[in-house]
C-alpha cells in the first residue's frame, strides 16, 4: 500500500457526518429535496450580514490590491490582530495585546497549530465526550492519541469525576468545545473553576504543564439568556481558538483565530512556536481579505433568533411525540436519545421517511443521535409529519 499507515486509519474512519451528507444529496435527486430533511451537516443557514457584505465591497474597492490580496506577518495583519485584541478586552474584561493574537484558518487551523506546537509521538490529547469527532483526526496529524472521557449522561457537563483515571505524563493537552457539539450544552463556571482545580494537583505529579484548548467557535450563538463563562478567568493555560464561521455564517471563508493569555506557562516559546506551525503546516497566512474584512465586523453576529426559532420547534415537536431529548443552550445541534439500544438502526428507520441524522457514536455518546438545525425553518415544518410517523414506529400514539 503506497498510502501511510497513519493515513489507512483516517481514510477508514472518514467522517460518518459528510457521508450522510452525500446520501441526503443522491436521495434528493430520487425523491426531489424538498421530501428529504437532512440534518446531517452543520452548515449555517443563516444569512451572511449585511455588514459583511459591505465591508467585502469596501476593502476591494478603497485598498490597495497587494495590500489585500498579498503576503503579510505569518500572525496576521498587524491592525487586524489589534483589533481582535481590543475587541476581545473589551468584552472579556481581559489584557490581551497585539502580539497574544494569530489569525488562523478557521477553528481547525489554529488548534492544528496548538498540536503541532505541543505534540511528540504518542503524547496524549484529552477531550470528554460528547466532543467532534474530527479531534481524533486532528491529534492523529502529529502521531498523538486522543484520549476521551465517557459523557456524564445526567448532564452532558465534562465529567470531570473520571478525569483523574484518564490523567498521566503523556497529557498534554484537553480540548473543551463550548457551547458543545454535538449536545448544544453551555458549561458551567463551576466546571472551568473544578478543572483548574484539577489541573494543578495533575500537573504538580506529572512535572509540566496541560494546556486546554478553549475551542469557541459557537460562542455568539447561545440561547434564554444563557450566561457563557470566559475560560481563561478560571483557567490559567487556556488558549482561545475562534472561528467566525458561525457567527457570522462564513464557514467556507476558513477565518479565525487564536488568543494566548500571558498568563500561561512557557509563554515566549509557545507563541513563537503557534507563528511558525501557522507557516509550516502550509497555509502560510489566514486568508487576507477576511482578515480585513471580521476586522471590520468584530461587533456584528448573526441572527440567533433564525436558530433559536429552528430550536424551539424541532425541541417541542419531539418531545410532544415522546422522544428524549437534551434542551440545547447553545450552538445549533439536537441530541436525541435513541428509543432502541444501537443507535444506528434508529438512524436507519429514519431514512424510511427520509430523514438525515447522525449517530451519536460519531462523537463519543452512543445511544444518541445528532440533529443539525442549521437549517430552514421550512424544512423542519416540512419534517415534522415524518418524524411523526418515525414517532409512531417507536411509541404508542
Amino acid at each position: 500500500m503506497i498510502l501511510s499507515k497513519n493515513m489507512e486509519r483516517l481514510v477508514a474512519g472518514s467522517s460518518t457526518i459528510r457521508r450522510l451528507f452525500e446520501e441526503g444529496i443522491e436521495l434528493s435527486k430520487k425523491v426531489g429535496s424538498e421530501n428529504v430533511y437532512d440534518f446531517s451537516l452543520g452548515n449555517p443557514a443563516s444569512p451572511v450580514p449585511d455588514e459583511v457584505k459591505q465591508s467585502i465591497y469596501r476593502i476591494l474597492e478603497n485598498c490597495d490590491s497587494n495590500y489585500v490580496h498579498g503576503y503579510m506577518k505569518n500572525a496576521g495583519y498587524d491592525d487586524v490582530r489589534q483589533k481582535v485584541a481590543a475587541f476581545m478586552n473589551k468584552k472579556y474584561g481581559a489584557a490581551f495585546e497585539k502580539d497574544d493574537i494569530i489569525m488562523t484558518v478557521g477553528a481547525a487551523g489554529g488548534i492544528n497549530c496548538i498540536l503541532r506546537s505541543l505534540l511528540e509521538e504518542g503524547d496524549e490529547v484529552m477531550c470528554f465526550a460528547p466532543y467532534f469527532g474530527e479531534y481524533r483526526s486532528y491529534v492523529a496529524n502529529y502521531a498523538g492519541e486522543l484520549t476521551v472521557v465517557p459523557a456524564d449522561y445526567s448532564s452532558f457537563q465534562p465529567n470531570l469525576r473520571e478525569f483523574k483515571k484518564y490523567v498521566n505524563p503523556r497529557t498534554k493537552a484537553i480540548i473543551l468545545n463550548n457551547p458543545n457539539n454535538p449536545s448544544g450544552i453551555v458549561y458551567k463556571q463551576e466546571v472551568f473553576e473544578e478543572l483548574q482545580r484539577l489541573l494543578e494537583e495533575a500537573e504538580r505529579e506529572i512535572g509540566h504543564p496541560i494546556y486546554v484548548i478553549s475551542d469557541e467557535p459557537y460562542r455568539e450563538l447561545v440561547y434564554d439568556g444563557c450566561e457563557l463563562a470566559y475560560a481563561p478567568d478560571f483557567i490559567k493555560n487556556c488558549i482561545v481558538v475562534y472561528s467566525f464561521s458561525k457567527s457570522l455564517s462564513l464557514s467556507g471563508e476558513r477565518i479565525g483565530y487564536m488568543a494566548v493569555s500571558r498568563q500561561i506557562d512557557y509563554y515566549d516559546e509557545l507563541i513563537n512556536a503557534l507563528i511558525v506551525a501557522n507557516r509550516c503546516i502550509g497555509y502560510i497566512n489566514a486568508p487576507s481579505l477576511f482578515q480585513l474584512v471580521v476586522a471590520d465586523c468584530l461587533e456584528v453576529k448573526t441572527d440567533v433568533s433564525f436558530y433559536d426559532r429552528n430550536r424551539m420547534l424541532l425541541y417541542q415537536s419531539l418531545t410532544d411525540m415522546g422522544f428524549e431529548c437534551v434542551r440545547p443552550q447553545g450552538a445549533f445541534y439536537l441530541l436525541v436519545k435513541s428509543p432502541v439500544e444501537d443507535e444506528q438502526v434508529f438512524v436507519k428507520q429514519a431514512k424510511e421517511y427520509h430523514i438525515i441524522m447522525v449517530p451519536a457514536s460519531t462523537f463519543g455518546c452512543p445511544g444518541y443521535v445528532r440533529l443539525a438545525y442549521c437549517v430552514s425553518f421550512d424544512m423542519i415544518k416540512r419534517s415534522i409529519p415524518a418524524f411523526e410517523k418515525l414517532a409512531g414506529d417507536y411509541f404508542s400514539v
